[in-house]
């Protein structure tokens, strides 16, 4: 008897992904955050010296730090308390509330008049901002297939990269308008009359944060009516407040008012079926009733069970934890290295200046910067953003559809502690421009590319692997939330430590002439990194079992897949 030939294996598509209605709520709500969160980025230098013109540039780079560093410090505090809320209350709750938070957070910072002031509204803003997690949460909600995964938690990184380029550039244009557009709107302008527009003199970085604000209010609005619940414990509440408005959204989404009165959330799972017609349900008697298949192919009681959060703390959630952190702490050490290394000044060896007080000798023993402008810099992070979000949407979803999340995890994490031991030597690679001009010379940019491309590849293949890890490595379908919201207290910790010991190592490299120094720091977080990531698997979503559940030979096929 012949072996019976092996199913040949089904290749996921961009255009295959379903409930492609939801992911574009999702991905608006995802953009807005990095948007509104870098935007001040364009200005924060010169907000922060409008309220003391006294202050040395010194400090005023001192409280930039303590306010990127606060809004993740809140992020650090709150996010896991977010992930258990949505758990427990719905993940619409938390994203409004969220969302609601970042409003206010916005509108404070722009009336700030000192830096105390904006400390506190940053700090807020990162205390109420757990829409991060919530969102990765839904996305694995909401396509559970996991042909379908690479593509859907994709969405989110690329949403990042757009909105931080998007971002900056928002800020700059509408920051400070009246010596911006001083015809338009300063002294003798036709809007500004004799003295300016009152209020923007008064508050001149109150423009940027009020476009902030009303792209998130946009937001809200959008997640208020197009965004269907996926907690099925939430639904019924969810439902019955928004379906005056849900009938408009159907409206709006199929143009036929016939289609609207059957609202069916989305399913969980992609074999649900419904025990009513929409066609048969009578709009007046509620939202059909519809039967649907348990999370990751496990058959669920009408109350379904919820894992105390003490049994969250599986071997797998751990070391996933643990391999989180060591990446996101050098990934954002290295983003906050880097430009400081970028704009440093450069070696001049008849300088008697404390930074250039030992001579480059050996493979180790030099110092000094590039000391690039700030639009060099610019284009060559824009140009490598543009080319990490190609290999998102072409090469990465092939890539995983071959050879799997975790051994494409495994491969090119080894890529961050190259990049990072390399990384120094720009500063003496040869030059066309004496010091203490900009370093320049086609070499010198071949070198900063290639160095910057390892970095991005190796984050193209690593960052969307880390969220299908997390997201797989919950023990259990009601903690999903939660897991995910751990995640983000743990990465914001780690983006709070890295850059502010990176700043410390840095200045103290450069002081005894070593400026490799914090780089090869780095490399050694790297690869720490490297063997956290040997301890980690990838889960199933659903391996702990509770009273009341039975396993389906769906979800037993898909563990010991897991397994092998």
């Amino acid at each position: 008897m012949q072996p019976l030939p092996k199913p040949k294996k089904q290749i996921a598509t961009w255009k295959q992904l379903p409930h492609k209605d939801q992911l574009a709520v999702l991905v608006m709500a995802r953009l807005v955050e990095p948007l509104v969160q870098s935007s001040l980025q364009a200005y924060m230098f010169y907000q922060l010296k409008s309220f003391d013109e006294t202050l040395p540039d010194a400090t005023i780079a001192w409280q930039a730090g303590v306010l990127q560093a606060s809004f993740s410090a809140g992020q650090t505090i709150t996010a896991w308390m977010w992930g258990r809320a949505a758990d427990t209350y719905g993940r619409k709750a938390a994203l409004l509330l969220g969302s609601f938070g970042t409003l206010v957070s916005c509108l404070g910072f722009g009336f700030a008049q000192s830096f105390w002031s904006a400390l506190v509204f940053r700090t807020f803003g990162g205390l109420v901002n757990g829409n991060i997690p919530v969102m990765r949460t839904m996305v694995s909600e909401i396509v559970k297939e996991k042909k379908f995964q690479a593509r859907a938690f994709l969405l989110m990184p690329m949403c990042y990269n757009i909105g931080v380029i998007v971002g900056p550039m928002l800020g700059g244009l509408l920051a400070d308008p009246v010596a911006t557009y001083p015809r338009l709107f300063g002294p003798d302008s036709p809007l500004g009359g004799v003295h300016g527009v009152e209020w923007m003199n008064k508050w001149p970085y109150l423009a940027p944060n009020l476009a902030s604000a009303f792209i998130v209010t946009l937001n809200i609005l959008l997640i208020s009516l197009f965004l269907d619940e996926t907690l099925a414990s939430a639904r019924a509440y969810w439902n019955l407040v928004g379906r005056p408005f849900r009938r408009l959204a159907d409206i709006v989404r199929t143009g036929s008012k016939s289609k609207s009165a059957g609202y069916a959330p989305v399913p969980d799972s992609e074999q649900a079926i419904p025990l009513v017609s929409p066609t048969e349900t009578d709009s007046s008697r509620g939202p059909p009733t519809t039967h649907y298949a348990e999370h990751q192919g496990c058959e669920a009681p009408s109350n379904p069970p919820k894992l105390p959060f003490r049994r969250i703390w599986t071997a797998n959630v751990l070391f996933t934890l643990l391999a989180h952190f060591a990446t996101a702490f050098h990934i954002g050490t290295f983003n906050s290295l880097w430009f400081m290394f970028l704009s440093a000044d450069r070696y001049e060896p008849d300088s008697t200046a404390a930074t250039n007080a030992y001579h480059p000798h050996g493979p180790f023993v030099f110092t000094g910067g590039l000391n690039l402008p700030p639009m060099q810099v610019g284009t060559a992070m824009s140009i490598l953003g543009v080319i990490g979000i190609v290999l998102q949407l072409l090469v990465y979803p092939r890539s995983n559809d071959n050879y799997g999340v975790l051994p494409l995890y495994r491969a090119f994490v080894y890529g961050f502690p190259i990049a990072y031991l390399l990384a120094p030597y720009l500063a003496i690679v040869p030059s066309t421009a004496a010091p203490p001009k900009p370093a320049s010379g086609p070499l010198l940019w071949v070198a900063l590319c290639v160095i910057l491309g390892i970095f991005v590849v190796s984050r193209t293949f690593v960052l969307p692997a880390t969220m299908i890890l997390i997201n797989n490595c919950s023990p259990h379908p009601s903690v999903l939330g939660t897991v995910h919201g751990v995640a983000q207290s743990v990465g914001s910790a780690a983006r709070t430590m890295g850059p502010a010991i990176a700043g410390f190592l840095f200045g103290t490299g450069l002081n005894i002439g070593i400026v490799g120094l914090a780089w090869w720091v780095l490399a050694i977080a790297g690869a720490l990194a490297v063997l956290t990531s040997m301890w980690v698997r990838e889960g199933s979503g659903h391996e702990i079992i509770l009273e009341g559940e039975t396993r389906t030979e769906n979800s037993l096929l898909s563990s010991s897949a897991n397994r092998s």
